[in-house]
């Protein structure tokens, strides 16, 4: 499939039983970085959501905001992601902490959603956020960061399990797959808890 601008990962996973059309959540990494944890991270989580399809939709080829040339100027990419993002049933932001917040791209895609003014693509669309770290907390203010952002965009953001990912660096292998049992079991009850967030935070649909 081709989009303007932007290159587009399918990370499709659902499990029979809890939906005949799993939800679809759009998956916003944090880091551009080829190696990053986080992007590892959300192709894990891809792999552990019950009733869900997952997608990065990508974001570092989105220009900085200018209000300037928004509108019938705004650049091609600006909509393509507002469409994409538009459409999905839900989001889940997957980030690392830069200076102790989110990362000035991440940043740069949340207000490229939010705008034009009473058009935000975001508005009641049920959200989860994990911070990711090599270092000890984990992302903690990225990850708070974040939720105030969500709080003001009316994403109901998920408060239970909270996820901050320390020690990053012991967590994958070569390959990008997780390694640690115990990371793995709480990715796949993050993703249950996610899915049924998701559930509780949208409107029913007719069968």
């Amino acid at each position: 499939m081709t989009r303007i601008g932007l290159p587009w990962i399918s990370l499709a996973r659902s499990v029979a039983g809890m939906h005949t059309t799993p939800r679809k959540v759009a998956v916003l990494v944090g880091s551009l970085r080829a190696g990053s944890f986080s992007r590892m991270a959300a192709k894990a989580l891809a792999g552990l959501a019950p009733g869900l399809e997952l997608e990065i939709v990508e974001i570092g080829e989105l220009p900085l905001y200018n209000q300037d040339k928004d509108g019938a100027d705004a650049p091609p990419s600006y909509n393509v992601f507002r469409d994409h993002v538009k459409a999905m049933d839900a989001v889940l932001f997957v980030t690392p902490e830069y200076n102790r917040s989110l990362p000035a791209v991440l940043k740069n895609a949340i207000d490229v959603g939010s705008r034009p003014y009473g058009h935000s693509v975001w508005s009641g669309k049920p959200g989860a956020v994990m911070s990711i770290s090599p270092g000890a907390i984990g992302g903690f203010g990225a990850n708070h960061h974040l939720r105030q952002c969500l709080v003001f965009l009316n994403v109901p953001a998920m408060q239970q399990p909270e996820a901050y990912i320390g020690g990053a660096a012991t967590l994958f292998d070569a390959d990008g797959a997780l390694v640690n049992d115990g990371t793995r079991k709480f990715f796949a009850t993050f993703m249950t808890a996610f899915a049924a967030w998701i559930e509780a935070n949208t409107p029913a649909r007719s069968q």
